[in-house]
């Protein structure tokens, strides 16, 4: 009888293990699959090259490049998630970029340039802000419209003209920002990115702001009915993703030590398409951080991987639009059988 009950515990036991299993694969079915994209896509480079892939340094270039555009992507998720797009950040990075060297050379503290340009990038979120929720344009015109104003007004005021930011380094900010660590391995901007990814999940999963963030963009009149207030969350999603972009544009610019005219051309397709890949709804209400830091990666080295095992730099697009439409079948199927 003693041996019949063990038998009946161990048998409960494997029961609720597996139920767990079950309902754990069920809940982060999205986040599962995309780590399940990630794992296939290495494995083709490790198979395809396996003596730039077996190598430290491939993913130390990773780890200096990926962080700039994945840092726009986790924080374009909230402005997706709340319904909404915002197509003006490569401007808003160049733009800011601009202020933070500008600033610098003009009175030699770097500090005062980097907060600054951090405001500017916060006023020029607000400012997609107000257009959506108090003038009424749609975030999408709303948004194509600035990204025009802020580069025609970075060309104007740069006149088309560079900025060396060599004297950065050395400089306490400059080694905190884009230093490397330990032993000059890993870079800084790879750290921020982590930080950054964390502070956007418990944001987003812990916080009322992001539980406000999901449910306007899952039904923004029930939204209003709850008590919520609309328009003061959509002003602050388009206010985070002004500074991180502009925080990410001086990350750029110090990496380079240079300020380009043309910071933020390239990464609005790079960041969107990272949003979208890590499991995020392009009609909002739903989507990860986690998700969206896997997409970014993804994205970051699908064109060296390209190059390395073989193909031309004329492949990369349509490879981002395969894996693109891979990921998102796989989400739909997953949709679908919920």
């Amino acid at each position: 009888m003693v041996k019949n009950l063990r038998v009946q515990e161990i048998t409960e036991v494997e029961l609720s293990l597996k139920q767990k299993i079950v309902e754990f694969t069920r809940r982060f079915s999205i986040q599962l699959s995309i780590v399940g994209v990630l794992l296939l896509l290495f494995s083709i480079f490790i198979i395809r090259n396996p003596g730039v892939f077996f190598s430290p340094t491939i993913y130390r270039a990773f780890m200096s490049s990926i962080p700039f555009s994945a840092i726009i992507a986790l924080s374009l998720t909230f402005v997706i998630i709340n319904g909404e797009i915002d197509l003006s950040f490569p401007s808003v990075m160049g733009f800011g970029g601009w202020v933070f060297a500008s600033i610098y050379l003009a009175t030699g503290n770097i500090y005062l340039g980097f907060v600054i340009s951090l405001i500017a990038g916060a006023c020029m979120g607000a400012v997609n802000g107000l257009l959506v929720t108090k003038i009424g344009i749609p975030s999408l015109v709303a948004t194509i419209a600035t990204s025009f104003f802020w580069r025609g007004a970075l060309m104007v005021l740069a006149a088309g003209k560079g900025i060396p930011l060599v004297i950065t380094r050395g400089t306490v900010l400059f080694n905190i920002l884009v230093g490397r660590i330990p032993w000059g391995q890993i870079p800084m901007q790879t750290i921020w990115t982590i930080i950054i990814a964390v502070f956007l999940w418990f944001l987003l999963n812990r916080h009322r702001f992001g539980l406000h963030v999901s449910y306007i963009g899952d039904n923004i009149e029930s939204s209003k009915m709850m008590g919520i207030n609309v328009e003061k969350v959509k002003i602050l999603v388009f206010v985070q993703l002004g500074i991180f972009a502009v925080f990410s544009g001086i990350l750029a610019s110090l990496e380079v030590v240079y300020l380009w005219p043309t910071l933020g051309e390239g990464y609005l397709i790079k960041a969107i398409a990272a949003v979208f890949i890590g499991g995020t709804l392009i009609y909002g209400g739903t989507g990860t951080i986690f998700g969206t830091l896997i997409g970014a990666i993804i994205i970051g080295c699908l064109e060296a991987g390209i190059i390395a095992i073989g193909f031309t730099g004329f492949w990369t697009q349509l490879l981002y639009g395969f894996v693109m439409i891979i990921a998102l079948s796989i989400y739909a199927y997953l949709r679908r059988r919920r």
